[in-house]
Protein backbone atom coordinates (compact mmCIF):
# COMPACT_ATOMS: atom_id res chain seq x y z
CA UNK A 1 0.00 0.00 0.00
CA UNK A 2 1.34 3.42 -0.96
CA UNK A 3 1.82 6.07 1.72
CA UNK A 4 -1.23 8.16 2.52
CA UNK A 5 -0.58 11.65 1.18
CA UNK A 6 -2.41 14.96 1.44
CA UNK A 7 -0.72 16.95 -1.31
CA UNK A 8 -3.08 19.65 -2.52
CA UNK A 9 -5.32 19.36 0.54
CA UNK A 10 -5.90 22.12 3.07
CA UNK A 11 -6.61 21.35 6.71
CA UNK A 12 -7.86 23.49 9.57
CA UNK A 13 -7.10 22.17 13.06
CA UNK A 14 -8.48 23.96 16.09
CA UNK A 15 -6.63 23.87 19.38
CA UNK A 16 -3.46 22.93 17.50
CA UNK A 17 -0.95 24.84 19.61
CA UNK A 18 -0.13 21.74 21.64
CA UNK A 19 -1.18 18.22 22.56
CA UNK A 20 -3.42 16.37 20.14
CA UNK A 21 -3.93 19.28 17.76
CA UNK A 22 -0.21 19.79 17.38
CA UNK A 23 0.29 16.08 16.68
CA UNK A 24 -2.39 16.20 13.97
CA UNK A 25 -0.89 19.33 12.41
CA UNK A 26 2.63 17.95 12.26
CA UNK A 27 1.56 14.62 10.78
CA UNK A 28 -0.72 16.15 8.16
CA UNK A 29 1.86 18.76 7.16
CA UNK A 30 4.52 16.06 6.98
CA UNK A 31 2.38 14.27 4.42
CA UNK A 32 1.83 17.27 2.20
CA UNK A 33 -1.20 19.11 3.58
CA UNK A 34 -1.29 22.85 3.96
CA UNK A 35 -2.37 23.53 7.53
CA UNK A 36 -4.11 26.33 9.39
CA UNK A 37 -2.91 25.98 12.97
CA UNK A 38 -5.61 27.55 15.13
CA UNK A 39 -5.13 28.16 18.83
CA UNK A 40 -6.40 30.97 21.03
CA UNK A 41 -3.53 30.23 23.39
CA UNK A 42 -5.53 30.49 26.61
CA UNK A 43 -5.12 28.53 29.81
CA UNK A 44 -6.51 25.00 30.14
CA UNK A 45 -9.68 26.44 31.73
CA UNK A 46 -10.24 28.97 28.95
CA UNK A 47 -8.75 32.17 30.33
CA UNK A 48 -6.50 34.58 28.45
CA UNK A 49 -4.93 34.41 25.02
CA UNK A 50 -1.42 33.95 23.62
CA UNK A 51 -0.27 33.72 20.01
CA UNK A 52 2.93 31.84 20.90
CA UNK A 53 1.68 28.20 20.88
CA UNK A 54 0.15 28.32 17.40
CA UNK A 55 3.09 30.23 15.94
CA UNK A 56 5.59 27.73 17.37
CA UNK A 57 3.80 24.86 15.63
CA UNK A 58 3.76 26.80 12.35
CA UNK A 59 7.48 27.51 12.69
CA UNK A 60 8.15 23.82 13.34
CA UNK A 61 6.19 22.82 10.23
CA UNK A 62 7.99 25.37 8.08
CA UNK A 63 11.38 24.31 9.40
CA UNK A 64 10.85 20.90 7.82
CA UNK A 65 9.63 22.27 4.50
CA UNK A 66 5.90 22.20 5.19
CA UNK A 67 3.28 24.89 4.64
CA UNK A 68 1.26 26.36 7.50
CA UNK A 69 -0.25 29.54 8.81
CA UNK A 70 -1.26 30.47 12.35
CA UNK A 71 -4.69 31.64 13.46
CA UNK A 72 -5.54 32.89 16.94
CA UNK A 73 -9.31 33.25 16.83
CA UNK A 74 -11.66 31.68 19.38
CA UNK A 75 -13.93 28.83 18.28
CA UNK A 76 -16.59 29.79 20.82
CA UNK A 77 -18.14 32.67 18.85
CA UNK A 78 -19.71 32.50 15.40
CA UNK A 79 -17.92 35.54 14.00
CA UNK A 80 -14.47 34.39 15.08
CA UNK A 81 -15.11 30.78 14.02
CA UNK A 82 -15.87 31.99 10.51
CA UNK A 83 -12.53 33.78 10.47
CA UNK A 84 -10.75 30.53 11.30
CA UNK A 85 -12.20 28.84 8.23
CA UNK A 86 -11.76 31.93 6.10
CA UNK A 87 -8.05 31.89 6.93
CA UNK A 88 -7.75 28.64 4.98
CA UNK A 89 -9.64 30.06 2.01
CA UNK A 90 -7.69 33.33 2.03
CA UNK A 91 -4.26 31.69 2.25
CA UNK A 92 -4.78 28.50 0.27
CA UNK A 93 -8.00 28.93 -1.69
CA UNK A 94 -9.98 26.08 -0.12
CA UNK A 95 -10.63 23.90 2.92
CA UNK A 96 -10.75 20.12 2.60
CA UNK A 97 -10.25 18.94 6.18
CA UNK A 98 -11.54 20.23 9.51
CA UNK A 99 -10.44 18.71 12.80
CA UNK A 100 -12.46 20.13 15.69
CA UNK A 101 -10.07 19.70 18.59
CA UNK A 102 -10.10 22.89 20.69
CA UNK A 103 -11.17 22.38 24.27
CA UNK A 104 -10.98 23.43 27.90
CA UNK A 105 -11.75 21.85 31.26
CA UNK A 106 -13.64 23.22 34.24
CA UNK A 107 -14.22 20.11 36.30
CA UNK A 108 -16.42 20.14 39.40
CA UNK A 109 -19.13 17.92 40.80
CA UNK A 110 -22.66 18.76 39.70
CA UNK A 111 -23.74 20.68 42.80
CA UNK A 112 -20.46 22.58 43.10
CA UNK A 113 -20.28 23.55 39.43
CA UNK A 114 -21.06 27.18 38.71
CA UNK A 115 -23.47 27.80 35.85
CA UNK A 116 -20.75 29.89 34.17
CA UNK A 117 -18.41 26.89 34.20
CA UNK A 118 -21.05 24.72 32.56
CA UNK A 119 -21.83 27.28 29.88
CA UNK A 120 -18.19 28.06 29.09
CA UNK A 121 -17.35 24.40 28.44
CA UNK A 122 -20.44 24.04 26.25
CA UNK A 123 -19.47 27.20 24.35
CA UNK A 124 -15.96 25.97 23.54
CA UNK A 125 -16.56 22.28 22.89
CA UNK A 126 -20.07 21.93 21.51
CA UNK A 127 -20.80 25.40 20.16
CA UNK A 128 -17.24 25.75 18.86
CA UNK A 129 -17.54 22.49 16.97
CA UNK A 130 -20.88 23.58 15.55
CA UNK A 131 -19.62 27.02 14.48
CA UNK A 132 -16.47 25.76 12.77
CA UNK A 133 -18.34 22.89 11.12
CA UNK A 134 -21.07 25.19 9.83
CA UNK A 135 -18.52 27.62 8.40
CA UNK A 136 -16.47 24.86 6.76
CA UNK A 137 -19.45 22.90 5.48
CA UNK A 138 -20.48 25.67 3.08
CA UNK A 139 -17.12 25.46 1.29
CA UNK A 140 -16.98 21.67 1.38
CA UNK A 141 -20.47 21.35 -0.07
CA UNK A 142 -19.56 23.72 -2.90
CA UNK A 143 -16.51 21.65 -3.86
CA UNK A 144 -18.24 18.30 -3.26
CA UNK A 145 -15.55 17.10 -0.90
CA UNK A 146 -14.73 17.34 2.77
CA UNK A 147 -13.54 15.45 5.82
CA UNK A 148 -14.68 16.56 9.27
CA UNK A 149 -13.36 14.84 12.39
CA UNK A 150 -14.62 16.10 15.74
CA UNK A 151 -13.43 15.23 19.21
CA UNK A 152 -15.66 13.48 21.71
CA UNK A 153 -14.56 11.82 24.95
CA UNK A 154 -15.09 8.72 27.02
CA UNK A 155 -16.48 11.16 29.60
CA UNK A 156 -19.38 11.79 27.24
CA UNK A 157 -19.82 8.32 25.78
CA UNK A 158 -19.50 6.52 29.12
CA UNK A 159 -19.67 9.24 31.79
CA UNK A 160 -17.14 10.45 34.36
CA UNK A 161 -17.46 11.88 37.86
CA UNK A 162 -17.10 15.65 38.05
CA UNK A 163 -17.45 16.29 34.33
CA UNK A 164 -21.14 16.93 33.70
CA UNK A 165 -20.34 20.00 31.57
CA UNK A 166 -17.61 18.27 29.59
CA UNK A 167 -19.52 15.01 29.22
CA UNK A 168 -22.65 16.81 28.00
CA UNK A 169 -20.65 18.77 25.43
CA UNK A 170 -18.74 15.75 24.18
CA UNK A 171 -21.80 13.54 23.74
CA UNK A 172 -23.49 16.46 22.03
CA UNK A 173 -20.66 16.45 19.51
CA UNK A 174 -21.44 12.82 18.67
CA UNK A 175 -25.03 13.78 17.90
CA UNK A 176 -23.88 16.79 15.90
CA UNK A 177 -21.59 14.70 13.70
CA UNK A 178 -24.28 12.06 13.21
CA UNK A 179 -26.55 14.75 11.79
CA UNK A 180 -23.84 16.42 9.69
CA UNK A 181 -23.18 12.96 8.29
CA UNK A 182 -26.73 12.87 6.93
CA UNK A 183 -26.52 16.33 5.38
CA UNK A 184 -23.07 15.84 3.90
CA UNK A 185 -23.68 12.46 2.25
CA UNK A 186 -24.80 13.78 -1.13
CA UNK A 187 -21.88 16.23 -1.28
CA UNK A 188 -18.99 13.94 -0.45
CA UNK A 189 -18.61 15.49 3.00
CA UNK A 190 -17.88 12.87 5.64
CA UNK A 191 -18.33 13.64 9.35
CA UNK A 192 -16.93 11.39 12.05
CA UNK A 193 -15.98 11.45 15.71
CA UNK A 194 -12.83 10.41 17.53
CA UNK A 195 -12.67 9.47 21.21
CA UNK A 196 -9.00 9.97 22.09
CA UNK A 197 -7.05 8.88 25.15
CA UNK A 198 -4.00 11.09 25.33
CA UNK A 199 -1.71 12.80 27.77
CA UNK A 200 -2.20 16.53 27.23
CA UNK A 201 -2.28 19.60 29.45
CA UNK A 202 -5.99 18.94 29.97
CA UNK A 203 -5.76 15.27 30.91
CA UNK A 204 -2.61 15.88 32.94
CA UNK A 205 -4.92 17.38 35.56
CA UNK A 206 -6.65 14.02 36.06
CA UNK A 207 -4.10 11.41 34.92
CA UNK A 208 -1.06 10.21 36.91
CA UNK A 209 2.26 11.30 35.29
CA UNK A 210 3.27 7.73 34.42
CA UNK A 211 -0.01 7.21 32.57
CA UNK A 212 0.29 10.50 30.70
CA UNK A 213 3.60 9.37 29.23
CA UNK A 214 2.10 6.09 27.98
CA UNK A 215 -0.71 7.75 26.02
CA UNK A 216 1.10 10.35 23.96
CA UNK A 217 -0.88 12.40 21.42
CA UNK A 218 1.33 10.95 18.69
CA UNK A 219 -0.40 7.59 19.22
CA UNK A 220 -3.81 9.09 18.43
CA UNK A 221 -2.74 11.09 15.39
CA UNK A 222 -2.42 8.18 12.91
CA UNK A 223 -6.08 7.23 13.39
CA UNK A 224 -7.34 10.78 13.01
CA UNK A 225 -5.17 11.52 9.99
CA UNK A 226 -6.40 8.34 8.30
CA UNK A 227 -9.99 9.48 8.99
CA UNK A 228 -9.13 12.70 7.13
CA UNK A 229 -7.86 10.92 4.03
CA UNK A 230 -9.49 10.34 0.66
CA UNK A 231 -9.22 6.59 1.26
CA UNK A 232 -11.44 6.75 4.34
CA UNK A 233 -15.04 6.45 3.14
CA UNK A 234 -17.06 6.05 6.34
CA UNK A 235 -19.30 8.69 7.87
CA UNK A 236 -21.22 9.00 11.11
CA UNK A 237 -18.82 6.68 12.92
CA UNK A 238 -17.04 6.86 16.28
CA UNK A 239 -13.48 5.64 16.58
CA UNK A 240 -11.43 5.39 19.77
CA UNK A 241 -7.67 5.77 19.85
CA UNK A 242 -4.96 5.94 22.47
CA UNK A 243 -1.82 4.25 23.72
CA UNK A 244 -1.67 1.97 20.68
CA UNK A 245 -5.30 0.88 21.07
CA UNK A 246 -7.73 1.53 18.21
CA UNK A 247 -11.37 0.48 18.03
CA UNK A 248 -14.81 1.52 16.87
CA UNK A 249 -17.53 2.48 19.31
CA UNK A 250 -21.21 2.48 18.42
CA UNK A 251 -24.73 3.04 19.61
CA UNK A 252 -26.32 -0.38 19.62
CA UNK A 253 -30.00 -1.03 20.24
CA UNK A 254 -31.18 -4.42 21.44
CA UNK A 255 -33.84 -6.41 19.55
CA UNK A 256 -36.40 -5.45 22.18
CA UNK A 257 -39.94 -6.76 22.38
CA UNK A 258 -43.23 -5.65 20.86
CA UNK A 259 -46.36 -5.54 23.01
CA UNK A 260 -49.90 -5.20 21.74
CA UNK A 261 -50.86 -1.54 22.18
CA UNK A 262 -54.48 -2.39 21.52
CA UNK A 263 -54.61 -4.59 24.61
CA UNK A 264 -53.14 -1.93 26.86
CA UNK A 265 -49.63 -1.84 28.30
CA UNK A 266 -48.92 -1.47 32.01
CA UNK A 267 -45.74 -0.87 34.06
CA UNK A 268 -46.22 -4.37 35.48
CA UNK A 269 -45.95 -5.87 32.00
CA UNK A 270 -42.69 -3.96 31.49
CA UNK A 271 -41.37 -5.25 34.83
CA UNK A 272 -42.15 -8.86 33.91
CA UNK A 273 -40.27 -8.65 30.63
CA UNK A 274 -37.45 -6.29 31.55
CA UNK A 275 -34.77 -8.94 30.93
CA UNK A 276 -35.83 -9.24 27.29
CA UNK A 277 -36.08 -5.48 27.00
CA UNK A 278 -32.62 -4.74 28.38
CA UNK A 279 -30.61 -7.37 26.51
CA UNK A 280 -28.26 -6.19 23.76
CA UNK A 281 -27.71 -9.68 22.37
CA UNK A 282 -28.38 -9.66 18.63
CA UNK A 283 -28.56 -5.86 18.81
CA UNK A 284 -28.03 -3.63 15.80
CA UNK A 285 -26.85 -0.21 14.76
CA UNK A 286 -29.07 2.22 12.87
CA UNK A 287 -27.84 4.47 10.13
CA UNK A 288 -30.23 7.29 11.02
CA UNK A 289 -33.17 8.24 13.20
CA UNK A 290 -35.48 7.45 10.29
CA UNK A 291 -33.92 4.00 9.99
CA UNK A 292 -34.64 3.28 13.66
CA UNK A 293 -38.15 4.73 13.55
CA UNK A 294 -38.93 2.85 10.36
CA UNK A 295 -37.94 -0.43 11.94
CA UNK A 296 -40.17 0.18 14.96
CA UNK A 297 -43.15 1.15 12.80
CA UNK A 298 -42.68 -1.92 10.59
CA UNK A 299 -42.91 -4.25 13.61
CA UNK A 300 -45.71 -2.63 15.53
CA UNK A 301 -48.44 -5.04 16.57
Amino acid sequence: MSELRFDGRVAVITGAGGGLGKAYALLLAGRGAKVVVNDLGGTFDGEGADSTPAQKVVDQIKSTGGEAVANYESVSEWDSAQKIIQAAVDHYGQIDILINNAGILRDKSLLKMEIADYLKVIEVHLNGTYYCTKAAFAHMREQNYGRIVSTASAAGVYGNFGQTNYGAAKMGIVGLMNCVCQEGARYGVLANTVVPTAGTRLTATVMPPDVVDKVKPEYVAPMVVYMCSEQFQESGKIYTAGGGYYSRAAMVEGPGIFLDTGAGITPDMIARQIEQIRTLEDGREYSSAMDQTGYVLSKMI
